[in-house]
């Protein structure tokens, strides 16, 4: 808990905190480019200033390692937000944006995609990868939705089998496919996408995440109220005038839209939406209307800082965010299961 710290100060220490990570992991790279070089580029394009920068450092920021840090900064906020709003309808610490089977629908499509050839979709096919794997998704979550809420009302015992089954699925058919068709190419592909990167990140790819993102994020922020009913049970909820089953059915529907946008996008980064909710209720409790601020904010700057890691980490080599990820999760996770006086409704 804050205890020393306002909440609202808090909030502007982790804005500058953004901003200077954003800056930091702009400036590091095969290329090392001076911090003070990288804020004055991005003032000068900012504000169409005269240019009085190196031009080649201008060009590696603005064209190559911006549009990538700020993806990751959109996604980091994003897959965040999604593991709150998952944990608290579904009343489980366990709970992250890929529950209702959205990672494995992802997986099939890009699948499909990748072995059978963008010759499928044709015209499309610079784009192909990313709708067939968003439309996967899509999928995944509406029969997810459709399983748990046939003949009777939909709880979360319901939506945790559901997401289970349809996971189990996916990634059978997906491994199928694999299994008749690939080559060591697609296969190599696949097992890359599956582990998360924002490589092909660049400005025209930017814009849906990042009004996906704000205008979610801006829904959620008034939304603390029933969320925080939610958490405590749906006896608790009901018994304060929440209507649970359009709440849930309306935040779903809301997570896993924006969850299939973003794994399209960057593949499947594991551990962001599960962790750091966590570390956020750790430092200002369970209420959403400061956990949601909290974990958006951290979740932009852990993912900048993971994968600006990941592409410096090896000189000339880049490595799946999912790797790092997955390392600093399983240890934390380590750390929440033996600490004794964490509480995920407190």
């Amino acid at each position: 808990m804050l205890e020393k710290i306002k909440f609202p100060s808090f909030v502007v220490i982790l804005i500058f905190l953004l901003i200077f990570t954003l800056g930091v992991c702009v400036s590091v790279g095969t290329l090392h480019i001076p911090l003070v070089e990288t804020f004055t580029i991005l003032l000068e394009q900012i504000f169409q200033l005269n240019p009085t920068s190196d031009a080649t450092y201008s060009g590696v920021i603005w064209q190559i390692r911006l549009p990538r840090v700020l993806m990751g900064l959109v996604i980091g906020a994003g897959l965040a937000l999604c593991g709150v709003v998952m944990q608290a309808i579904v009343q489980n610490p366990l709970a992250d944006p890929y529950l209702l089977g959205i990672s494995s629908g992802a997986y099939l499509g890009a699948t499909i995609f990748i072995i059978l050839g963008g010759s499928l979709i044709g015209i499309i096919s610079n784009m192909g990868l990313t709708l067939v794997a968003f439309f996967g998704a899509l999928f995944a979550a509406i029969v997810v939705l459709f399983l748990a809420s046939y003949k009777s009302k939909m709880t979360t015992t319901k939506l945790i089998l559901s997401g289970t089954i349809i996971n189990a699925a996916c990634t059978a058919c997906a491994n199928f496919i694999i299994a008749m068709s690939g080559t060591d190419n697609t296969i190599a592909r696949i097992t890359y996408w599956t582990m998360g990167s924002l490589a092909s990140s660049k400005w025209d790819s930017l814009l849906l995440p990042l009004c996906s993102v704000l205008i979610i994020v801006i829904f959620f922020l008034t939304q603390y109220r029933p969320l925080n009913a939610m958490l405590q049970g749906d006896e608790t909820a009901i018994t304060l005038g929440i209507n649970i089953l359009f709440y849930r059915k309306l935040y779903l529907v809301i997570v896993a839209l924006l969850t299939g946008i973003l794994v399209s996008i960057s593949g499947i980064i594991g551990f962001v939406g599960l962790i750091i909710p966590h570390i956020s209720r750790a430092i200002v409790g369970a209420n959403h209307k400061r956990l949601i601020p909290v974990s958006i904010l951290l979740g932009a700057i852990f993912l900048m800082v993971v994968d600006a890691i990941a592409r410096t980490i090896i000189d000339n080599v880049e490595l799946p965010i999912g790797i790092f990820t997955a390392l600093v999760g399983a240890p934390f996770f380590a750390y929440i299961m033996i600490k004794k006086n964490y509480n995920f409704s407190k």
